[in-house]
């Protein structure tokens, strides 16, 4: 038997995306599904030293808060075989050692009429994270967002890709602390 048979897959796997995921997943997938998970709210509360940020300016990116009454929209994607791995692999360097996520298992609920939910593993990062920034006003957090920049580009184009999705995607989902916060920024930067 070659070593490569020996490796046990995982079993199939889907991971929802509610930030950066939703637009640049960066692993192979074997399809999308646009959807929402309930009892958690997106909020930007969370420091990016990396990608949108640095040591001594972070930039702010989403994380999920427990919210009993509220629902995140967002993709999840079905990852299968040897890509189950890759992806982990990747997506724990990703959000996991530079983002200070951890993980959970949540019900995904797909936007198709008659699709069943199913489990989808997210990346949430949590209040006793050491680049955990809390909450802030949407003016606060656009001012952090309109002057930082990392490794992967400026911490506004994180926010516009956000918002272009949801526009696209999820077109009657009003996320008031989102669009709030675009607003904030785009009134800072035009």
């Amino acid at each position: 038997m070659r070593p490569e048979d020996m490796m046990q897959e995982l079993p199939d796997l889907w991971i929802f995306g509610y930030g950066s995921l939703v637009w640049k997943p960066d692993f192979k997938y074997k399809r999308r599904k646009v959807g929402y998970i309930r009892g958690y709210k997106r909020r930007f509360w969370h420091g990016d030293n990396f990608h949108r940020g640095s040591d001594k300016m972070p930039g702010r990116v989403v994380t999920l808060v427990e919210d009993h009454d509220a629902c995140t929209w967002g993709v999840a994607y079905e990852v299968t075989g040897t890509q189950v791995q890759e992806s982990l692999k990747y997506l724990n360097l990703r959000e996991v050692v530079l983002g200070g996520y951890v993980t959970k298992m949540v019900e995904f609920r797909p936007r198709e009429e008659g699709e069943a939910p199913l489990l989808a593993l997210v990346y949430i990062a949590t209040s006793d994270n050491p680049i955990y920034l809390g909450p802030a006003s949407p003016g606060e957090i656009a001012a952090q967002i309109a002057c930082c920049r990392g490794q992967t580009g400026h911490n506004i184009e994180y926010l516009l890709r956000l918002t272009e999705f949801m526009r696209l995607y999820c077109p009657e989902v009003e996320d008031k602390h989102l669009f709030s916060i675009e607003a904030a920024a785009l009134a800072l930067v035009l």
